[in-house]
C-alpha cells in the first residue's frame, strides 16, 4: 500500500484535475462525506448527539464544514468553530464554508484568548470533537491561539476525530511540529498518510481509516510514489509454498559468522531463527575456543570452528576457513556478537571482496564497519545492513536523535551511500530499497525492546535471501513476520519479560500463513 506526504498529495490534486477532469471541490465533498460517516459512527455510542468541530482557515477546515453539513443533515447538533475569519477563507473552503452558513449552520469563530475561553463549554460538553484545524501541508511549528486550543482539547476525555491526519503532525515524518492533536481515530483521505505510521504520530493518530475520495487508482497506486506500507497482500505476493518434490538443499544453506567470549547467544539465536524460516541448511561459525559451547547448544544447526584472534574473535585470521566454507552456501549473515574490533572490518573486507552471494551485516559487523562503509558500494553481490538507531547513527556519523528525527532520510542516505538494501530497526521499522523505494513495518510492539531480537530479524532475513527471496523481499518479509511473532507472544503472554527465544516457535505458523497454494 502506498503512502503519501503532502507533495504527494498536491501532485495527486493536480493531476486529478489536469489529466482526469475531477475538481478539487469535488474531492472535498467526498472527503466531508467520509468523516461525517465516520463521526456518526462514533455517535451512535452516546445519548448526545453535539459534535464540535474546529475548522482551519485551508482545505482542512474545508472538509470540516462539508463534514459539519452532512451531519446536521443526519440530525447531529453541530457547532463549527473557525480559527480563521470566513472572509480569510478561499477556494473550495470559502465555498464550503459559505455553503454551510446558507443552510443555517453554526459558526463560532475563535480569534482570540477570550473567544476560546466563552467557548469551552460547548467543547466540554461536546460528544465528539473533529480536528480540521491543519492538514497534511503544515510544516511551520504551531504557536499562539492555536496551540492553546490544541492544548484544551487534548486535556479532555473526549472522543476526537483527526481529519486526513492529527493537526500538527508532519505527514511526512510523523513529528510533532510544536503541538499536536492526540486523536481517538484519524480518517485519512484517498491513502495513508507517512505520518500516521511512523512514530510519534503514529501515536497521535490512534487508528486510521481510509475514505474513498475519487481519486484515481492510477494515482494512488502510482509506481513513482516512494513510500509504502507494508501489508499482509503484500507478503502474500511473494511468498511461496513448497513444492512436494523437494529437499533440504532446495530452500538454501545459510552460513552464520557470529560470537564471542560472552557472545555465542547471539550465534544461538542467528542460526536458530534462520532455521525456523525455512532455510534448508545452517551453518554457525564461531571461533574455535567456542566451537564446543557452540555444539551443545545447537541440534539442527551444524558448527564450524574458525580460527580466532588472541582475544579469541573472529578476524582476518578466520577467514581461509571462511572463504572454504563459503563455497556451497546460498547466502552470509555476519555480526551478531563478534564484537567491536578493527579485525571484524578486516574480516568484512575479505569477505565483499571475493563472495558471490547474497551478504547480511548486522549488530557488531555494523559497529566494525563504521570507520567506512562506503567499499560496500563496490560489491556486486547484494547487501543488507540492519543498523539500529545507535548502529545507524554511527555509520552515518551523526546522533541518534538526528536519525530518529528522520528514520526515512537516515535509512535512505545510508542505502544510497552503500547501494545495500538498509533495514532501519525500532518502532516502526524503514526498510530502503536500492531501487529508491521505501517501506514501513508498522507489527511489532514494545517487548521486543530486548536482547537478542535483533539476532533473530538477521537470522530471519538471512534464511529468507539462502531461499532465493531477494534483499527486498527478504526484508519486508522478516520485518513483518518478526513483529507478528512479538505480537503473538504479547498476546499470550504481554510485554513485559518477552525474551528474544520466545519468538522461535511462532515464526513457522505465521510465515506459513502467507504462503498460498500452488497450482505449479
Amino acid at each position: 500500500m502506498k503512502l503519501a506526504d503532502s507533495a504527494i498529495i498536491r501532485e495527486m490534486d493536480r493531476k486529478a484535475a489536469a489529466d482526469y477532469g475531477i475538481e478539487s471541490i469535488q474531492l472535498m465533498e467526498n472527503a466531508g462525506r467520509g468523516v461525517a460517516d465516520a463521526v456518526l459512527r462514533e455517535l451512535s455510542a452516546f445519548t448526545s448527539r453535539r459534535v464540535s468541530i474546529l475548522a482551519g482557515k485551508g482545505n482542512n477546515g474545508g472538509d470540516g464544514y462539508v463534514a459539519a453539513r452532512h451531519l446536521k443533515n443526519a440530525g447531529a447538533e453541530v457547532t463549527v468553530f473557525a480559527l480563521s475569519k470566513i472572509e480569510d477563507l478561499k477556494g473550495d473552503a470559502d465555498a464550503n464554508a459559505r455553503e454551510w452558513a446558507r443552510m443555517g449552520g453554526e459558526t463560532v469563530v475563535l480569534s482570540s484568548p477570550e473567544d476560546l475561553e466563552k467557548n469551552k463549554s460547548t467543547l466540554k460538553h461536546s460528544s465528539i470533537i473533529v480536528d480540521a484545524i491543519f492538514g497534511t501541508g503544515l510544516k511551520s511549528e504551531v504557536e499562539g491561539l492555536a496551540a492553546s486550543i490544541m492544548d484544551f482539547v487534548n486535556g479532555l476525555d473526549k472522543t476526537v476525530v483527526a481529519v486526513d491526519i492529527p493537526s500538527g503532525i508532519d505527514a511526512g515524518s510523523g513529528r510533532v511540529l510544536g503541538r499536536a492533536i492526540r486523536a481517538t481515530l484519524t480518517v485519512t483521505m484517498a491513502m495513508p498518510k507517512v505520518g500516521l505510521v511512523l512514530y510519534p504520530g503514529r501515536d497521535f493518530a490512534g487508528p486510521f481509516e481510509i475514505v474513498d475520495i475519487g481519486a484515481p487508482r492510477a494515482l494512488i497506486d502510482d509506481p513513482e510514489i516512494r513510500y509504502n506500507l507494508i501489508t499482509a497482500g503484500m507478503l502474500r505476493g511473494f511468498l511461496k509454498p513448497r513444492r512436494a518434490d523437494t529437499h533440504k538443499t532446495t530452500y538454501g544453506h545459510l552460513l552464520v559468522l557470529a560470537g564471542s567470549p560472552g557472545m555465542t547467544g547471539a550465534a544461538y539465536m542467528t542460526a536458530m531463527a534462520a532455521m525456523r524460516t525455512g532455510a534448508g541448511l545452517v551453518t554457525a561459525g564461531v571461533p574455535e575456543s567456542l566451537h564446543n559451547i557452540m555444539e551443545a547448544k545447537t541440534v539442527e544447526v551444524m558448527t564450524a570452528a574458525l580460527p580466532e584472534t588472541a582475544d579469541r574473535a573472529l578476524g582476518p585470521v578466520s577467514w581461509p576457513r571462511v572463504r572454504e566454507l563459503i563455497k556451497n552456501k546460498t547466502a552470509l549473515v555476519i555480526g551478531p556478537g563478534v564484537g567491536n574490533r578493527k579485525d571484524v572490518y578486516l574480516l568484512i573486507e575479505k569477505i565483499a571482496s571475493e563472495i558471490e552471494v547474497p551478504l547480511l551485516v548486522d549488530a557488531d559487523g555494523l559497529n566494525a564497519l563504521a570507520a567506512d562503509v562506503s567499499f560496500l558500494k563496490s560489491m556486486t553481490t547484494p547487501v543488507v545492513l540492519t543498523p539500529h538507531p545507535g548502529e545507524m547513527a554511527r555509520l552515518l556519523k551523526t546522533t541518534v536523535g538526528e536519525v530518529q528525527a528522520d528514520r526515512l532520510g537516515a535509512a535512505t542516505r545510508l542505502a544510497t551511500l552503500t547501494g545495500a538494501t538498509v533495514v532501519l530497526k525500532g518502532a516502526g521499522t524503514v526498510i530502503a530499497g536500492t531501487d529508491g523505494q521505501i517501506y514501513i513495518n508498522t507489527t511489532g510492539n514494545a517487548g521486543l525492546a530486548t536482547a537478542g531480537t535483533g539476532d533473530i530479524l538477521a537470522g530471519m532475513i538471512g534464511a529468507l535471501m539462502a531461499q532465493g527471496y531477494s534483499p527486498s523481499e527478504a526484508s519486508i518479509a522478516g520485518a513483518h513476520i518478526h513483529g507478528l511473532a512479538g505480537d503473538a507472544v504479547k498476546g499470550a503472554t504481554g510485554e513485559i519479560g518477552m525474551i528474544a527465544t520466545d519468538l522461535l516457535p511462532r515464526i513457522p505458523p505465521i510465515l506459513n500463513s502467507f504462503t498460498r497454494p500452488s497450482n505449479e
